[in-house]
């Protein structure tokens, strides 16, 4: 097996990726949520994206995730939790993406890196969590969370 088989082998295999997003947010602002986490997935984690695809016609699709990343509905608290739990020694090695009350009341990155800067972690809000890692460690994270709906 040569070394990008044998990586995206893994990548399937041993990881897993889940997004867990305030349930009792509005429609639009879950899909906000959903989309700002999967951007920043897919900027962090070699090989999620797979390369272009052609189909029969000869059209290029351009490539998408390779592995499964299921939406799974939370509250502020457990969210906030799960937050809190990955700053545990074990599991440190647990790829966290936030997605906080402050991020969604700014219009630009700029505002965003000035407003977080003056707030207390323990005061941020989280509407949502993206988790990769091994597929044990976020198993056991999120393992009686449901899917949301």
């Amino acid at each position: 097996m040569d070394n990008q088989s044998e990586s995206q082998w893994r990548l399937e295999c041993e990881m897993k990726c889940v997004i867990v997003i305030d349930a009792s947010l509005s429609t639009g602002l879950i899909a906000n949520t959903a989309a700002v986490l999967s951007l920043t997935l897919g900027e962090k984690i070699d090989g999620i994206i797979g390369p272009d695809v052609l189909d029969r016609s000869g059209n290029v699709h351009i490539g998408i995730t390779t592995i499964p990343i299921p939406i799974l509905k939370g509250d502020l608290a457990t969210i906030r939790e799960l937050r809190n739990k990955v700053e545990l020694e074990n599991f440190s090695d647990v790829l966290v993406v936030d997605f906080s009350n402050v991020a969604q009341i700014t219009n630009s990155y700029d505002g965003y890196t000035k407003k977080i800067s003056k707030v207390d972690c323990h005061e941020l809000d989280y509407l949502g969590i993206a988790l990769y890692g091994e597929e044990k460690k976020v198993n056991k994270l999120t393992g009686s969370l449901g899917l949301l709906r």
